[in-house]
């Protein structure tokens, strides 16, 4: 389920000459979708890197609507969509907090692998969780 999970104020650094949100700072604020939706879900994803379980993006997918400007407040919501024997996708949208207009949507997928880079099934326990979420 995607819920809100963070909100983010743009930074001057976010930010092209005209005040509009470069277009990889997106990608930064579904990272912090991820990480705090697990967080709030009591697993930080520092504690599954810990217990052998990686999740690197290995596609994204994002739509631009309307742009981010310097000093709005971004609402992030994000959550897991789809939960696969050995992946995972994350989706994501990113709303502005003044008016509720959605700025950004999307998706990332996550391979499941060991430390070694081999991919691997979810974990139970990890497959549970995400799919308190879809």
């Amino acid at each position: 389920m995607i819920q809100s999970v963070a909100k983010v104020r743009v930074l001057y650094a976010d930010t092209d000459q005209m005040g509009v949100v470069n277009n990889v700072v997106y990608l930064r604020w579904f990272e912090i979708g991820r990480a705090e939706w697990l967080r709030q879900h009591g697993r930080p994803y520092k504690e599954l890197e810990t217990l052998g379980h990686m999740l690197p993006v290995v596609e994204a997918h994002l739509r631009y609507r309307l742009p981010a400007l310097y000093d709005d407040i971004v609402d992030v919501h994000g959550g897991p969509i789809e939960v696969r024997a050995a992946s995972l996708k994350f989706g994501y949208s990113l709303r502005r907090e003044r008016d509720g207009a959605i700025l950004c949507e999307g998706w990332t997928t996550h391979a499941c692998i060991s430390p070694d880079g081999k991919v691997k099934r979810l974990p139970d326990e990890l497959t549970a969780l995400f799919r308190v979420g879809v």
